[in-house]
């Protein structure tokens, strides 16, 4: 710890890079390294509040540097969160202990204060008196009853009579006890007073007398342990409300990031239906389009089919034609050999009866 106080020490002096050579590469600080104070970067160090006192934690490990806290300070809020927390469990243990050492001291005082038996008051006292008289009396009389009654043969009589004086004597007894106990809780509160009143410090838990001089109260006030300790509760409220107020903005924040995100999925939705509805406008236009082209081929197919199917018929009847000019021809040229059939057997028949003449 001593060498650490003295590095320390050196580097305020001379600057961290003290032993850094003239051609080497100086160190870039970076306040998330673990050789840095967290809770010193945060607020303070909590070693630092208690040194020579009876909660003194000792020398802190970690290096306290300046310019390192005021990074820290300059980063983003939700960067520090967890040195905060950090920050906020270690002042809490320590605030915890210190509120059981306080109770444990009004315990202490309460049971140190605590009388065992109360008090009576001198009125009180002297009507006992008075009683214990009576009560000697009454078995002064029965005694004497019980005895001549034993001599008198009444056995049971006797036996009742100093039973009834046995309770008496109990009575007697307790009263006697009462006036002894009155008389030394008297003394003992008696010396009570004498004595000097303590209370238990709300903040610290050390002891205080009640009524002492101001200036050991302002001494208290003033000393390392009672300041320490409300600065650790005061620390402790701040960057409580701190790391709440950090929370709830990014808790916000995250929400309105949340929005936009949901916004934005649904503004990509919606382009994706609109672009499917386009797709779908497009395939139906190709389609009827599609459907129209078929319909046209159709009815060209159709009107190829029924220009096919008419030139077929016009050759079917063109080939008719042609059969029939040709049977109509051959029927010609059988008649036209008829004719000169018959007229080669006329000019026959002219000669053979010419040469018969």
């Amino acid at each position: 710890m001593a060498v650490l106080a003295a590095a320390q020490l050196l580097d305020e002096l001379m600057g961290r890079n003290r032993n850094v050579a003239p051609n080497e590469k100086v160190k870039e600080l970076n306040w998330e390294d673990p050789e840095y104070c967290k809770y010193f970067m945060v607020k303070f160090c909590p070693h630092d509040l208690f040194v020579n006192t009876r909660a003194d934690l000792g020398a802190c490990s970690k290096v306290h540097d300046e310019e390192v806290r005021k990074m820290f300070q300059q980063a983003k809020p939700h960067r520090k969160i967890h040195y905060q927390e950090e920050f906020i469990r270690f002042c809490s243990s320590m605030i915890n202990e210190v509120e059981r050492k306080i109770q444990k001291g009004k315990m202490r005082l309460a049971l140190s204060g605590k009388s065992e038996l109360p008090s009576i008051s001198p009125a009180q006292s002297q009507k006992n008196q008075e009683q214990i008289k009576i009560l000697n009396e009454r078995i002064n009389g029965l005694e004497a009853e019980a005895e001549q009654a034993g001599t008198d043969g009444n056995v049971e009589q006797a036996q009742g009579l100093m039973k009834l004086c046995d309770q008496l004597k109990e009575e007697r007894d307790a009263l006697r006890k009462q006036i002894e106990n009155g008389h030394w809780n008297a003394t003992a509160e008696l010396a009570a007073a004498q004595e000097k009143q303590m209370e238990v410090c709300q903040v610290c838990g050390a002891f205080l007398i009640v009524g002492d001089a101001q200036q050991r109260i302002d001494d208290h006030l003033m000393g390392k342990q009672h300041v320490g300790f409300a600065r650790l509760k005061q620390a402790l409220d701040e960057i409580t409300a701190v790391v709440q107020t950090a929370k709830e903005e990014r808790r916000l924040g995250r929400s309105r990031v949340g929005s936009e995100e949901r916004r934005s999925r649904e503004s990509e939705r919606e382009r994706e239906r609109e672009r499917d509805r386009e797709k779908r406008r497009e395939k139906d236009l190709e389609r009827n389009r599609s459907e129209h082209r078929s319909d046209k081929e159709k009815d060209r197919r159709d009107k190829d089919k029924e220009r096919e199917k008419e030139r077929k018929e016009r050759e079917r009847r063109d080939r008719e034609a042609r059969r029939s000019k040709e049977r109509e021809r051959e029927r010609e040229k059988e008649r036209e050999r008829e004719r000169k059939h018959r007229s080669d057997r006329d000019s026959g028949r002219s000669r053979h009866h010419a040469y018969r003449r």
